[in-house]
């Protein structure tokens, strides 16, 4: 592959990339370009491989075999600049509950690298996209599981990462807080690619531009939207 034109038009590349755990493999030879701008699905079962493959854009995993860039950067390699362009939100993502919103924000901003002239602008910023002004002196412990969902989405966001990554973004939230969550994720596209896990095939194929299919740590196709009237008889078809 041609890095630069690759890291011009793809926010991901990952190339025959391999997890194993002593005997396990949990992901096996996956390759894949992620567009720029786009919203990306990654769908598939518990244990599929879909958390694995985020851990590992995350850096919080190193790959066994194969290479996985973000902008063009190597997550083992370049791990801490790849690191600053990528926003994450774990599917439990652990918000300090002793901390008010605004606290923590401030606390994610600096421990991101945001200078402390900036900061400020930083977190009202994601505070006003995330409609958040109502809740900033509330401990986080008290927030409801929809304010907690956005907070975490809040914290991704406050750097301004060129790739958001969001696993499993709508579990344990009711029918309304899912819809504003898949509101806002498309709201994000084009200026930031967004990679969300899910293993809701109607929540993917409601918010994705494109989907990837995982099953047993594999890739068994990746598929537009657009371009798929049915998704469902896709995914059975490959299943």
């Amino acid at each position: 592959m041609n890095n630069g034109s690759d890291s011009e038009q793809f926010a991901v590349v990952a190339e025959a990339l391999t997890k194993r755990y002593g005997p396990v493999t949990a992901l096996q030879d996956l390759s894949l370009e992620i567009r720029r701008g786009e919203v990306f699905g990654l769908l598939g079962p518990n244990g599929s491989g879909k958390t694995t493959f985020i851990r590992m854009l995350a850096g919080y995993l190193a790959p066994t075999r194969g290479r996985l860039t973000v902008s063009g950067l190597d997550t083992v390699r370049d791990a801490l600049p790849a690191r600053r362009r990528l926003g994450y939100v774990p599917e439990a993502a652990p918000l300090y509950g002793h901390m008010r919103v605004h606290e923590f924000l401030a606390f994610m901003g600096r421990l991101r690298g945001i200078a402390p002239a900036d900061l400020g602008a930083s977190i009202d910023r994601v505070v006003e996209r995330l409609a958040l002004g109502d809740v900033l002196r509330k401990p986080t412990r008290a927030l409801s599981r929809g304010y907690r969902q956005r907070v975490a989405i809040a914290q991704a966001l406050i750097h301004a990462p060129e790739v958001v990554v969001l696993d499993e973004p709508t579990n344990g939230l009711d029918p309304r807080q899912i819809i504003e969550v898949r509101e806002l994720v498309r709201s994000l596209a084009g200026a930031h690619t967004v990679i969300m896990s899910s293993h809701i095939l109607t929540e993917v194929g409601r918010t994705a531009d494109r989907v990837a299919i995982l099953l047993g740590g594999r890739l068994l196709g990746v598929r537009s939207v657009a371009d798929t009237p049915d998704l469902e008889d896709w995914f059975l078809s490959l299943t």
